[in-house]
């Protein structure tokens, strides 16, 4: 069972449960350690947190569009976006902390707050796809279960529930056809059947756990699987 074979509340629940798990990660940093290097080239904690802080906002912008019918989008532009960004990676600790709490906390009433007609209104992603709003779940989820690992202080693809990662590994697999790449690529997670990424004939094995698998599959580190030197195709 996929992510979005669930029910809306169940897949909401299990989004902040992951804003918990990262929560949880971003209270054991100090202050000093917010000048840090994350899984992420280039990105400091600093940039992370402030990411994950206006990813928020920018979904709270999607459900005021499926709220009222108005276009809003996530971002003025990917300028714009890498822009906020940039300047968020200057507030300090205090500051980064508080964003995230308040983004969170305005996303979550949104969420709560939501006709159940308006669910299903379209609203546009930032890779411009138009998806319903209810989409927003997993967009969130995907977010905060990855990046509490990118924050490179504990975080742990095994501590993920196995819905996020089997749905992490189709739509990473999904990005892979739809961009042409993984040529003669194989991902074998232990006692599944192996997926084959496009060609019949397979030149490469990546083999171990589901989480494991799908750790190296996002492009955050061959750890505990064999055939993880090669390095994934960009799935985003």
């Amino acid at each position: 069972m996929g992510f979005n074979d669930l029910k809306l509340s169940e897949r909401l629940l299990i989004a902040r449960r992951g804003t918990s798990y990262l929560s949880q990660r971003l209270a054991e940093l100090t202050d000093d350690e917010f000048d840090g290097p994350t899984l992420l080239d280039g990105w400091s904690r600093r940039h992370l947190v402030a990411h994950i802080g206006y990813n928020a906002a920018a979904l709270c912008r999607l459900m005021d569009w499926a709220a009222t019918g108005v276009e809003t989008p996530m971002y003025a532009s990917t300028d714009q976006r890498a822009q906020e960004i940039a300047e968020g990676a200057t507030l300090s600790p205090a500051a980064l902390r508080n964003l995230f709490a308040h983004t969170v906390a305005r996303l979550d009433e949104k969420w709560r707050n939501l006709p159940d007609s308006a669910w299903q209104a379209q609203v546009r992603t930032a890779q411009g796809r138009l998806v319903p709003a209810e989409e927003t779940a997993w967009m969130r989820t995907r977010e905060v279960w990855i990046h509490a690992v990118d924050l490179g202080n504990g975080g742990r693809f095994g501590d993920f529930p196995e819905v996020v990662l089997d749905s992490l590994l189709d739509d990473i697999v999904g990005m892979w056809r739809k961009k042409d790449l993984g040529a003669g690529l194989a991902l074998e997670v232990e006692g599944r059947a192996p997926v084959i990424v496009k060609d019949p004939e397979v030149t490469h094995k990546v083999q171990g756990s589901l989480a494991s698998v799908v750790r190296w599959a996002a492009g955050r580190g061959a750890v505990g699987v064999t055939g993880g030197e090669v390095t994934p195709p960009r799935w985003l």
